[in-house]
């Protein structure tokens, strides 16, 4: 008896603490954001400038973000994501520029968080790619989108935004 106590406390105490440090991190994250960038509609195609502003909240181990990116003066896109860590994994949502709820799947290294995209529809030839959501600093987070592009086969980023807190 005392022995399976033990290892339940033993077992207990990591992911105890690996949900602490993750709400910690995302609560980091909370606050006003805005900033600029480039995204590109498809892998092939050319950059396009952004100006962005985010509003994100975090509760607990769950991040929320909603905001907008505008480009050529007159285009303005919603932009959502929300995502949980669930004691392993972080998974989530993320609605973009085309619409469509993609799914989210990952891990935090250091001040990223590392997740696979699951489109909802076919980008760039495929339903994957990957989102890195980096904090920089203590008022800084950079968003950045990659992808392959279906001609040539290289990795491309198709969104790069820098942000800073209100």
């Amino acid at each position: 008896m005392i022995r399976r106590l033990l290892l339940a406390a033993i077992l207990t105490v990591p992911a105890g603490t690996a949900q602490a440090d993750e709400q910690t991190f995302l609560a980091s994250l909370e606050g006003d954001w805005v900033g600029r960038g480039s995204v590109r509609l498809r892998a092939d195609s050319a950059p396009i400038n952004v100006s962005c502003s985010f509003d994100t909240e975090s509760a607990g181990p769950a991040l929320s973000m909603r905001g907008s990116c505008r480009g050529l003066i007159v285009v303005s896109r919603a932009i959502s994501a929300d995502l949980r860590f669930d004691g392993r994994r972080y998974r989530g949502t993320y609605v973009g520029p085309k619409g469509g709820r993609s799914r989210l799947t990952g891990a935090r290294q250091g001040n990223a968080i590392n997740l696979a995209v699951r489109w909802a529809e076919p980008v760039n030839g495929d339903h994957r790619a990957n989102m890195v959501l980096r904090k920089v600093g203590e008022n800084g987070m950079q968003l950045t989108t990659i992808d392959v592009d279906p001609n040539t086969g290289n990795r491309v980023a198709t969104s790069d935004i820098d942000l800073r807190r209100r």
